[in-house]
């Protein structure tokens, strides 16, 4: 069975920083990419950021360019979401997803029918 379990969210105050993980199952890391989403209430759901199947690609919405990585240990079965100098703005239910397609490179910007299965999210708030 395919999974995808997020994990490593909470409240933090502005400037502060969180490291989210995404732990998978059912399939093997290394032949699809991850995409990471978020939803602010009220909001649609909205890309933040994916990493390619090798991990040699990287994508990020240009609000979180340069205070957010990705990366991804194999091994582990776990994709990261390393945040930091955060928002008010950045608050939100984070989402991992897997890309559809075997061993191909995502398009960017991402569209949600892109990705077949989702985490169940976890939230992340960035309050004083």
């Amino acid at each position: 069975q395919v999974q995808l379990v997020e994990s490593g969210g909470g409240l933090v105050q502005p400037g502060g920083s969180l490291k989210l993980a995404c732990t998978v199952s059912g399939f093997a890391l290394g032949h699809y990419a991850i995409g990471w989403f978020r939803q602010a209430p009220g909001k649609e759901r909205e890309g933040v950021g994916c990493i390619s199947n090798s991990g040699g690609n990287r994508n990020y919405a240009d609000s979180v360019k340069d205070r957010f990585t990705i990366s991804k240990d194999n091994t582990r079965n776990t994709v990261y979401l390393d945040m930091k100098s955060l928002k008010p703005e950045d608050t939100g239910v984070y989402y991992c997803a897997k890309y559809r397609i075997y061993d191909a490179l995502y398009f960017w910007p991402p569209a949600l029918d892109q990705y077949d299965v989702w985490g169940q999210g976890t939230q992340v708030t960035v309050s004083s």
